[in-house]
């Protein structure tokens, strides 16, 4: 393989989602007195994630950035779980814990080592200002930020991977995409991009179903970013 470039899905597979959403859902309620099932609210807040992106895909919305379809989540949320009496400030400050995503343990580290021999990229359907505040949160060392913003399409639309293709200046082939879900591994694939699977079983908590075994036809399939890095000779 002639890798030039790895791209990365983040929610998931480089960040803790889960976690983070329930550990600020906690500070809330401590601060305010809420007594929440904080952990079915982080699961139905990202349950939220791809019917809002399919709005927009579909045409029933025009182009809306990802911290936009999370507040209108959001405020669905707070009307189903009876949540009332928040400031408007503390509302939004809710919103962006989706800036404030706790990297996997091996996260940053593994990046660095695959930083040291490739060009690294997020290629996410989080809007660019999330990705880059996520970064200075976790110390992610991306080379740039590219997100589905940038394409006006959300993945898996082919667009949102031709357009991180294009501005990278590489040939599909020399670009990687790196995920803990299939399902975006196999749109990559579909352009012509290498592919590599990442496990990340705890994504959806530790009672969560798994998911099923990787497909075999993937490029590289690793059990963490080190992992990877062994694999892809980097030191």
């Amino acid at each position: 393989m002639t890798i030039k470039a790895l791209t990365f899905d983040v929610f998931g597979t480089v960040v803790d989602w889960r976690s983070s959403v329930i550990r600020d859902g906690e500070r809330l309620g401590e601060r305010v007195g809420l007594d929440i099932d904080w952990a079915a609210f982080a699961d139905a807040w990202r349950g939220g994630y791809g019917p809002s992106m399919n709005r927009v895909r579909t045409g029933e919305l025009p182009w809306t950035k990802i911290d936009d379809l999370h507040r209108m989540i959001l405020d669905e949320l707070l009307k189903k779980f009876g949540i009332s009496g928040l400031s408007k400030e503390e509302i939004a400050d809710f919103n962006r814990v989706w800036h404030r995503l706790a990297p996997w343990p091996d996260a940053a580290g593994g990046l660095w080592r695959l930083k040291s021999r490739y060009l690294i990229a997020t290629l996410s359907n989080g809007n660019v200002s999330l990705l880059a505040n996520m970064a200075k949160y976790g110390g992610l060392p991306w080379d740039c930020i590219l997100s589905a913003e940038l394409a006006g399409h959300y993945k898996p639309d082919a667009e949102t991977y031709l357009k991180a293709i294009e501005l990278l200046s590489c040939e599909p082939r020399e670009v990687m995409m790196v995920a803990a879900h299939q399902g975006d591994l196999h749109h990559a694939a579909g352009v012509g991009m290498k592919t590599a699977y990442v496990f990340r079983p705890f994504e959806r908590g530790p009672n969560a179903k798994k998911d099923l075994p990787p497909d075999l036809d993937f490029d590289i399939i690793a059990h963490d970013f080190h992992d990877l890095a062994d694999q892809l000779g980097c030191h």
